[in-house]
């Protein structure tokens, strides 16, 4: 048994502060970097960006689906990033955001955390709108290996909150009953749970308990409009918990390895009193 991811991230954030980087080589950066929308040029850039920001920061946060988009020579690309990343020190959360039910949540679980696959990650996004329990492959899976799930609550995309603000059975929203399973997860964790939220930092208002005794991955800081005054603001007490994702804001330093560096030591410094 490995020790919890909770713990890992605890020490990691300790020793090089909360900021997650994504690694997310869309169309759009690729050419922004002066490279082909290819294999070759999603393999530069994605391998430039892991030399510049995984040896500065916790976690690194590669998007599936842009690997996936070129076939198996790009998920080729996707296992060198987890690697390498990996061996420069940085937690790998690779952002899938699967969700299926029986045999197929455990697949995708022993694809993504069982620690014999090519693609063994330190955690993985999770939806649960097919019903929490349809997670606990993942779930199980991740005690078993010490890794961790980061599940969909509160997102910042218009289309949200037509199922997390809706009321569940019982009461309470779809957003508060995952925060619930969540907190449940991570009872008596010390000194962090391994079970995350995903909650925009784009997201207003709410009035929604965001202390789950776990991480909370915060996607939106930077440059889709997040600022430190937003995460305090909307997060409180459960500040200190919170991993700020961006890609924009550090992929736009590139394709200069040091300019990268320096986007996420900036960065980080600016989140340094994201707790206090």
């Amino acid at each position: 048994m490995t020790e919890p991811f909770g713990t890992r991230l605890h020490a990691a954030v300790a020793a090089r502060g909360p900021l997650c980087a994504g690694i997310d080589p869309h169309a759009g950066l690729l050419r922004e970097w002066g490279l082909d929308d290819d294999v070759a040029g999603l393999e530069r850039f994605a391998l430039t960006a892991v030399e510049g920001l995984a040896p500065h920061v916790s976690v690194v946060k590669p998007q599936s689906a842009f690997y996936e988009r070129f076939g198996s020579r790009g998920v080729a690309v996707l296992e060198r990033v987890v690697a390498e990343s990996r061996a420069a020190g940085a937690l790998v959360l690779l952002d899938v955001k699967r969700g299926d039910i029986g045999s197929t949540s455990q697949a995708y679980a022993d694809a993504y955390l069982d620690p014999t696959s090519p693609l063994a990650c330190d955690a993985i996004t999770a939806s649960p709108f097919l019903g929490f329990g349809s997670l606990t492959p993942m779930i199980d899976t991740a005690r078993t290996h010490g890794a961790g799930v980061f599940v969909l609550a509160l997102t910042s995309n218009k289309e949200g909150p037509e199922v997390q603000h809706a009321v569940a059975s019982g009461g309470g929203t779809v957003a508060g009953r995952v925060l619930d399973h969540l907190r449940a997860l991570n009872a008596g964790a010390d000194p962090l749970g391994s079970f995350g939220a995903v909650v925009g930092a784009t997201i207003g208002e709410t009035h929604e308990d965001l202390d789950i005794d776990g991480p909370v991955l915060a996607p939106g800081y930077g440059a889709q409009g997040g600022t430190v005054a937003d995460l305090r603001r909307i997060f409180g007490r459960a500040a200190g918990s919170v991993l700020p994702s961006s890609s924009r804001e550090l992929l736009r330093h590139g394709p200069d390895v040091g300019r990268l560096a320096d986007a996420a030591r900036r960065t980080n410094d600016e989140l340094a009193g994201l707790a206090r």
